[in-house]
């Protein structure tokens, strides 16, 4: 089992360590994840059983779109894969040590327990450079614990459609946090979003118009359902509020899925970087 990469390009180095970059997101979202990292792939993993009302994540990054290098061995040649668990804080506080850097490699090594080993080529005021290294611990995941850690599936909606600006909504829920622990997402096939909370003293709703909706939501919800039909579902504020918190970056596609009463799905694009959030309702 062996893993090798290494990052030169400035570009991919700011988006995977700067403060609004892949690490610091992920670092936001789970305090601790799996790594899958496959021969095309690296995946960054949160799951968290959803039926005991526990978030899970999906987050991908295409190796070519970052990597110069890449060098990979999983544990045989039929399961050509390896999965690691780590503190995402300890990869996120190594990685923004390579902010300006000349170069980053990232390598699995054994320092008297398993390390992901991030060493970082920096340029010194002299213009010689220096390297400084991390150990990062991690666990090694094994193969019969693999099938806990695949892509979730992602239920169909009953509708789905585009978010609005997220620092805006992030602004929102924060106010209602204040007042209430849960809050209903509902959405229709009208572009209209509503966020609701509701007390026993008070009702408030925050409303979008005119947000839009993905082409293939409109086709593939039946034909029955009327467009001003609002789906519904009713999560903890502080689920979603962590998501929020995790997007520095309004991305270049976010949609809202919703499967009523039952889990809202997020999916969202960063340039190079797809991630997949699945809140479940509140019970």
């Amino acid at each position: 089992m062996k893993f090798r990469a290494k990052i030169v390009d400035t570009a991919c180095l700011n988006h995977f360590t700067r403060e609004r970059g892949v690490s610091n997101m992920i670092a936001k979202l789970a305090k601790t994840c799996t790594l899958r990292i496959s021969p095309d792939k690296l995946n960054f993993i949160l799951s968290d059983k959803v039926a005991n009302g526990g978030v899970s994540m999906w987050c991908e990054l295409e190796q070519e779109n970052f990597f110069s290098e890449f060098q990979m061995e999983g544990v045989s040649a039929e399961n050509n894969e390896i999965y690691l668990e780590l503190t995402s804080e300890n990869l996120s506080r190594a990685l923004k040590t390579a902010q300006n850097a000349r170069a980053l490699k990232i390598k699995l090594t054994n320092k008297h327990f398993p390390c992901l080993t991030v060493s970082i080529e920096l340029l010194s005021v002299s213009n010689s450079s220096r390297v400084v290294t991390h150990d990062i611990p991690i666990r090694v995941i094994p193969r019969k614990l693999w099938k806990d850690l695949q892509e979730p599936t992602v239920p169909d909606a009953d509708v789905s459609i585009y978010l609005p600006v997220l620092k805006t909504m992030k602004s929102i829920v924060e106010k209602m946090k204040n007042i209430s622990n849960h809050l209903i997402i509902e959405a229709n096939l009208n572009g209209e979003l509503n966020l609701k909370i509701e007390t026993e003293l008070v009702c408030v709703t925050t409303h979008f118009k005119d947000l839009g909706n993905p082409p293939s939501a409109s086709e593939d919800v039946s034909q029955d359902r009327n467009p001003e039909q609002m789906a519904e579902v009713r999560i903890d504020i502080r689920r979603l509020l962590q998501f929020l918190a995790g997007q520095q970056v309004n991305p270049t596609k976010a949609v809202c899925n919703i499967v009523s009463n039952k889990i809202v799905h997020f999916d969202l694009l960063h340039e190079d970087v797809s991630l997949q959030y699945f809140i479940p309702a509140f019970s």
